[in-house]
């Protein structure tokens, strides 16, 4: 009996390894271009859900940011 269960197991377990899909990435980047007025927290306000101030310091370690400034036409990566 413990024989059958473990073979039904391990069947049931490969089965799911091989139905189971890697995904090679989050998703095609994304990028913003900065316009006049915008800073980093109405940028990180506006596509991060949640306290703003992460998505300030994202914004700032994926685009190897050292302040704050930022220039109209400027292109940042969306973390």
């Amino acid at each position: 009996m413990f024989a059958r269960i473990a073979v039904i197991v391990g069947l049931l377990t490969i089965g799911v390894a091989f139905s189971a899909r890697t995904s090679h990435s989050a998703g095609p980047q994304q990028s913003y271009v900065v316009r006049g007025g915008d800073t980093l927290w109405t940028i990180a306000a506006s596509h991060y859900a949640g306290d703003p101030r992460e998505g300030v310091w994202r914004l700032q370690d994926r685009n190897h940011l050292a302040g704050t400034v930022l220039r109209p036409g400027q292109r940042l990566v969306l973390p």
